[in-house]
């Protein structure tokens, strides 16, 4: 699949930002218009399952979460797609809407899996940096007990309370930063997978972004 200039004449799947009169969508903010040749398109070619069980087109499910991710939020996500066929049939149309829908749940069940991993490392990691501090500070008394130069014993025990402190960065980074990028995915795979889909005969499209599979 390879991005390329419009050719009316071209079988592709398109995107254009608005098409006057194709429909009541069109133009609207939140409203992505795939123009496709044929229904396959929409499909993973080397997925072996039978087309009503195949899963998205990589490259189109990655087209759709790039156009998703610049929509302002707020925003209510819709999907038209535009057929060169023709009108789709309502048993089409529905497989198109269910395909786009288990995709992009699995993704938000898939990162929500990460979600839980990551926060019980994070929940791991700080028991251990927790003990390593605890067990630094104790060694660091020990020492002040056995050293009388006071300087020394400083240095020692400044030194051991940063490498506890240091341990400490993982889980800090983790419950602090690392979770939210995660989190947003989920969410926005959760809108996706929500997404008003509607499936309609294609107008001739005038200008655009072609994303289509190579021949």
């Amino acid at each position: 699949m390879e991005v390329q200039p419009l050719n009316p004449d071209e079988e592709g799947m398109t995107r254009a930002g608005s098409a006057a009169g194709q429909d009541e969508l069109a133009g609207r903010p939140g409203v992505l218009n795939l123009y496709l040749a044929d229904t396959r398109q929409l499909f993973n070619s080397m997925d072996p399952a039978p087309f009503r069980q195949r899963d998205l087109d990589p490259e189109a499910a990655a087209y759709i979460l790039d156009w998703a991710r610049e929509v302002p939020k707020g925003q209510t996500l819709s999907l038209v797609l535009h057929l060169g066929g023709g009108p789709a049939t309502d048993p089409d149309a529905e497989i198109m809407r269910k395909s786009v829908h288990d995709h992009f749940r699995r993704r938000a069940l898939g990162k929500r899996r990460e979600l839980e991993q990551l926060f019980r490392i994070g929940r791991y990691s700080l028991l251990i940096a927790m003990a390593f501090l605890a067990l630094v500070i104790v060694v660091g008394e020990s020492i002040a007990s056995l050293i009388s130069r006071e300087r020394v014993v400083t240095l020692i025990q400044d030194s051991l309370v940063i490498g506890g402190w240091v341990a400490l960065w993982r889980p800090l980074e983790i419950f602090l930063y690392d979770w939210w990028p995660i989190w947003a995915e989920a969410r926005l795979f959760d809108q996706l997978g929500e997404i008003d889909v509607r499936a309609v005969g294609a107008a001739v499209a005038g200008s655009g972004t072609t994303v289509g599979s190579a021949p």
